[in-house]
């Protein structure tokens, strides 16, 4: 009998792994380096703003930075006689989750969310890396009035982790800097629909159909004139601001978050319009520094504002512990084990330039959950004692995911000169 002119063995017959982490595209590779290091700078300075905001909450200023926080202004008729500190949440950080749905657009239209093969990895492990969090949380406070907290510790503050990254680890392979980007690129839609379906109390349906004239208006124009709000330099400030704020000002008087309205608008701009023009490119590098410098750092300055001394539980509360492990514990648990799994139960593996070690070291560092984590903490308690129980847990497990990805992703000196030991 003849042999069989192909085996089963055969190079033919056999399918490739396929190689997760994979830098595949220097092009995009590229955009996310500007990217990374745009977010370094902003990182730092929303560190430098939190830590002034605490000094001064635990200082002989602390009196002043209190009444200056609770001060309200705005028009009442309209319903925006807000507090400083709320006018910070509500409306400062539009700006911030404006800048994430124009990421989060990119990414779907061009970027490694655009393709399945790239996208699966970090969409499975931002998905694993928020419910094993959420998981933890509720077993912590399972019962209890506090259980509607368990969004805490599923957000990643992207500007806070990769500052910290490019601090402990700034030769890290590219792919696992992408993978970081992208993780908490997912992770802020996810984020961002807790928030709108889960902290949402309740509807006014008046507003929010008045809210879509201005958003409709906004569309149109956005994608009828891109070249020319592109190169136009007022024209985003005098038209689309007061549009945008207009759409703001309904989305808050329906009930739902109006952050949530920065991430609409950002979803119409179009990434590439008539005759090439990549608006959202144009947007994001315009109005980045406005996030990174301003907002963000506002928001950060009153929300890290706790007295150690005040009405706080922490560190032994339900609420702190829940939130702790769930950021320092949950996320790279529920990351790594995400990753793990398609390995085990696909024909997929990791690049050869990623170490699980550094893999895992990441998913800590996902535990640095700030911006977002903040927010979510001021909406889920009404109560002063539990929401600065809350703030202290998250900047605490922050601090500590900091640590603990130092210690998986810092590399000895004597790795630099053995590179044969790996």
């Amino acid at each position: 009998m003849s042999e069989p002119l192909h085996s089963s063995d055969a190079p033919s017959q056999q399918r490739r792994p396929r190689r997760l982490l994979r830098l595949v595209n220097q092009r995009e590779a590229a955009r996310v380096s500007r990217l990374l290091r745009a977010e370094v700078v902003g990182g730092v300075i929303v560190m430098v703003a939190a830590l002034i905001g605490f000094i001064a909450a635990n200082s002989p200023l602390a009196d002043w930075y209190f009444a200056l926080r609770e001060t309200r202004i705005g028009p009442g008729s309209l319903h925006l006689d807000l507090s400083v500190g709320q006018w910070a949440s509500d409306g400062l950080l539009v700006i911030f989750f404006f800048m994430v749905g124009l990421e989060l657009k990119r990414e779907f239209v061009e970027g490694e969310l655009s393709r399945f093969s790239t996208a699966i990895v970090p969409v499975a492990a931002a998905f694993g890396g928020v419910a094993v969090p959420a998981l933890i949380y509720v077993a912590f406070t399972a019962g209890t009035p506090s259980a509607h907290g368990w969004a805490i510790p599923t957000a990643t503050d992207i500007a806070f982790a990769v500052a910290v990254l490019g601090l402990i680890a700034p030769r890290i392979p590219p792919a696992l800097r992408m993978f970081l980007l992208t993780l908490a690129v997912v992770d802020d839609l996810i984020a961002i629909s807790i928030i709108a379906i889960f902290y949402t109390a309740g509807v006014h349906l008046l507003p929010l159909l008045c809210s879509l004239l201005p958003i409709l208006l906004y569309a149109f124009l956005v994608r009828r004139f891109p070249q020319w709000f592109a190169s136009s330099g007022w024209g985003p400030w005098l038209i689309l601001l007061p549009i945008g704020i207009v759409a703001w000002a309904l989305f808050h008087a329906s009930g739902i978050h109006a952050t949530i309205v920065g991430v609409l608008l950002a979803f119409l701009v179009p990434v590439s319009g008539a005759g090439g023009t990549q608006l959202a490119e144009v947007f994001e590098h315009r109005f980045r520094p406005l996030s990174t410098g301003i907002a963000v750092p506002i928001f950060a300055f009153f929300a890290a504002g706790v007295a150690i001394g005040g009405e706080s539980r922490f560190p032994f509360d339900p609420i702190a512990l829940g939130i702790m492990v769930g950021l320092v514990l949950g996320k790279p648990i529920g990351i790594t084990l995400s990753t793990w799994l398609l390995t085990r139960f696909t024909r997929a593996e990791l690049d050869d330039s990623v170490r699980w070690r550094e893999l895992i070291g990441v998913g800590a560092l996902a535990g640095v959950g700030f911006t977002v984590a903040l927010l979510v903490a001021d909406l889920s308690f009404s109560d002063a004692a539990d929401a600065d129980t809350a703030r202290l847990a998250v900047m605490s497990g922050s601090v500590i995911a900091v640590a603990v990805s130092a210690t998986l992703l810092v590399r000895r000196p004597r790795s630099r000169r053995r590179p044969l030991d790996d």
